[in-house]
């Protein structure tokens, strides 16, 4: 288990544990009052279930829409996401986070990894730039979960 955000080639990985039981954790991924609560200032889903379209709101940096492209309930939640704040989403200046859940006796781990930073439009040093911003934003985004779940 990471306690930060590591960076392995074009991917993000880190895993925390959250004293909470699994369905728990599942609702605050997933459900969007749950969402503003730990992830940004505000967020919105047209429908839970792959091909279901959203936006995470950021006051300071601006609104990021997301695609669900793989859904296994209380398991995998896993999206694609704009890494820039945009009005709609660009498949081809994107990333993908995927959200696992394990059971881990009365608790519950969850893995984020976010890949496909290799594929961002910019260039190398814009993409690098990329994939460092959001390591720390899961590094404050994932403890803000765990605090949020634990009370």
């Amino acid at each position: 288990m990471s306690n930060t955000a590591v960076i392995k080639g074009h991917s993000i990985h880190r895993t925390v544990r959250v004293e909470a039981p699994r369905a728990t954790v599942w609702a605050a991924i997933t459900e969007t009052d749950k969402l503003a609560e730990w992830m940004g200032e505000s967020a919105e889903l047209s429908a839970l279930e792959v091909g279901g379209t959203g936006v995470f709101g950021y006051e300071d940096f601006g609104d990021f829409p997301f695609r669900i492209t793989a859904l296994e309930p209380q398991t995998v939640l896993e999206y694609r996401w704009s890494g820039e704040p945009a009005d709609a989403l660009d498949d081809n200046d994107s990333t993908v986070v995927r959200f696992t859940l394990e059971d881990d006796g009365d608790a519950t781990l969850v893995t984020v990894v976010e890949s496909g930073f290799d594929k961002v439009a910019g260039g190398t040093a814009h993409r690098r730039a990329r994939l460092e911003q959001n390591r720390d934003g899961w590094n404050v985004e994932l403890d803000e979960l765990v605090a949020y779940l634990e009370g």
